[in-house]
């Protein structure tokens, strides 16, 4: 199965931490599985180091370079196509860079491993 990473899945999978959820500990450890970090979702972490919200135990691109090497995720860029998706989605969700998931996840038949009820909401596979 192809997951794409919620960023808040990503960062709980680079800090093993408890609030990542065991469905998503069972995927991460099914062989076969292929998991995607967006480019969305590595804009979203800068900004918020940026603006002081996000810690990290070391600069952005450093973090983000081992982590996705670390857990063999897939990079994914953030393209017109998926950009198209944006004009026919609902307006369910207000964040932005949720809303650019979405868009790549239904772009690209992937789904979204994350916890926001929001997100669930959409016509778009979640676990």
């Amino acid at each position: 199965m192809n997951f794409l990473l919620d960023t808040c899945t990503f960062l709980w999978v680079a800090e093993a931490s408890p609030r990542l959820s065991a469905r998503a500990r069972t995927a991460f450890l099914s062989p076969g599985n292929r998991f995607f970090l967006s480019t969305v979702s590595v804009a979203e972490i800068c900004i918020k180091v940026g603006r002081g919200r996000l810690h990290l135990h070391s600069p952005p691109k450093k973090f983000v370079h081992y982590e996705q090497s670390e857990n063999k995720l897939i990079s994914l860029d953030f393209t017109q196509d998926h950009a198209y998706h944006l004009a026919t989605l609902p307006h369910i969700h207000k964040d932005p860079f949720d809303r650019m998931l979405i868009c790549q996840a239904l772009e690209h038949q992937l789904t979204i491993l994350t916890p926001d009820p929001l997100i669930q909401q959409y016509q778009v596979p979640t676990a």
